[in-house]
């Protein structure tokens, strides 16, 4: 760790030079604050100490200077003539303590420990948060739908009602969620997500409300649940549809009461969790053949989000692709620089019945067997066996050519508008037809 000492009496720049160096720091020294901004001009540190009352620019100015450079250095003030007041503005300035002199060396030991643990834990949430980006990035959109569910997603975020985002499998319901809670005051607590369908039906009540010791055969210790794991943040139920009922009566009475009660206790304990619920089920469906409880749904509810599959938001392709190539084009180390028209136009015709997901995969597949600066369509060869079985296997309603060919028209134009998003102009240069002749054709076809 490289520390800047900046202080105007010598004595206290050679005692402290000494006696940081004996604890392994490597150590540079300023007479002044106007020596201390030319040394960080060309040199970077970990830590600055520094004294506040100094001839010329004392420490309080030196500490805006700081502040406007936007140095990453941890800066600990010290002065024998400090007040609480002065304390406080140094802190208002950016420092992160302030030591009265005279001082122990224990003391400016114990504060340059303190700083550098908190230095630690700041880097390791960075490196966390990077690696949840990478796993979770942001909610790219381009589709209107979409950008509308990114409005919506800031207008709810601060508010702790509950959210039921539906949708089919693979559209991304869980980054919908994690979006929310990300922009919500309690991004800083944690994202506890619970795939309901996963967990066996005679485990879920532990897992979710936790257990007593003693509870049942293999309740050696109490354990909390994934509730009580949640406290503070958010918990996210997917494929809440697949709860069983019973399980649903004691859901039901977390969301009204905010309180839990372990498998075996006869206590109750208070949480603080905001829910978030997503399933691909039709609940209103379940509900109507007894398998989903109406009081439950409607409590769950109270904010609905449908997510769109690909195929309806076709403008959102192009960028989830090019976000899943630089992805795995760096995890994988591979130089490539973009995706070819021939390949886009390959993404942008399929159906993509397993949304994001099924584009993700075949994005990563493309990548390892890519040779070549782009994606070409010879790494996408699922797409053009499918392409090729849809064409082969395509009904058409009748053996007249000309019928044929109209048909052949409706369906280029419409997937030309999907493609675009509505975008005429677009699409009329995707038909290599003019602006004016595919209106015509629009109306005449009733599109």
């Amino acid at each position: 760790m490289r520390i800047l000492v900046v202080d105007d009496e010598e004595a206290m720049r050679h005692m402290l030079s000494i006696m940081l160096k004996k604890e392994g720091y490597d150590v540079v020294c300023a007479e002044d604050a106007e020596v201390a901004l030319h040394v960080l001009g060309k040199e970077a540190f970990d830590f600055i100490l520094c004294d506040i009352k100094m001839p010329g620019m004392d420490g309080l100015e030196f500490l805006k200077k700081l502040k406007e450079r936007g140095t990453d250095a941890t800066v600990i003030m010290m002065s024998a003539y400090g007040t609480i007041d002065t304390a406080v503005e140094c802190m208002k300035l950016g420092a992160y303590d302030y030591i009265s002199k005279p001082f122990k060396t224990d003391e400016i030991i114990l504060t340059l420990r303190k700083a550098q643990e908190r230095e630690r834990l700041r880097r390791e949430n960075e490196r966390l948060r990077r690696q949840d980006m990478e796993k979770y990035p942001p909610l790219y959109a381009k589709d209107r739908k979409m950008l509308e569910i990114v409005a919506l997603i800031d207008r709810i975020a601060d508010y702790d009602t509950t959210v039921l985002i539906t949708g089919e499998t693979g559209t991304g319901k869980e980054l919908v969620a994690r979006t929310i809670h990300s922009k919500s005051r309690r991004k800083d607590a944690p994202f506890v997500p619970v795939n309901c369908g996963a967990i066996p039906e005679g485990l879920m009540e532990s897992e979710l409300f936790g257990h007593i010791k003693g509870a049942f055969t293999d309740a050696v210790r109490t354990r909390n649940g994934l509730f009580h794991e949640a406290d503070g943040g958010t918990i996210f139920l997917d494929e809440v549809g697949e709860l069983p009922k019973e399980l649903q009566v004691k859901l039901l009475r977390v969301l009204q009461e905010g309180e839990v009660r372990r498998v075996g206790d006869t206590k109750t304990t208070k949480v603080d969790v905001r829910v978030i619920a997503a399933t691909s089920r039709d609940l209103e469906e379940e509900i109507k053949k007894g398998r989903f409880r109406e009081d439950l749904y409607y409590r769950l509810n109270v904010i609905p989000i449908k997510v769109p599959p690909l195929r309806e938001r076709r403008a959102d392709i192009e960028l989830l692709a090019g976000f899943f190539l630089e992805r795995y084009s760096r995890r994988y180390s591979k130089k490539l620089q973009g995706i070819s028209p021939r390949a886009m136009e390959l993404l942008l015709s399929y159906h993509w019945p397993g949304n994001v997901r099924e584009l993700e995969n075949v994005m990563e597949r493309a990548v390892i067997l890519e040779d070549k600066e782009v994606i070409t369509p010879e790494s996408l060869p699922i797409l053009k066996e499918k392409e090729y079985k849809e064409t082969k296997d395509r009904d058409y309603p009748t053996l007249s050519i000309k019928k044929a060919e109209e048909e052949l028209e409706k369906r280029l134009i419409k997937r030309a508008l999907e493609i675009t998003g509505g975008n005429r102009t677009k699409a009329a240069k995707l038909l290599e037809i003019s602006h004016r002749a595919l209106l015509y054709k629009i109306k005449n076809y009733g599109l």
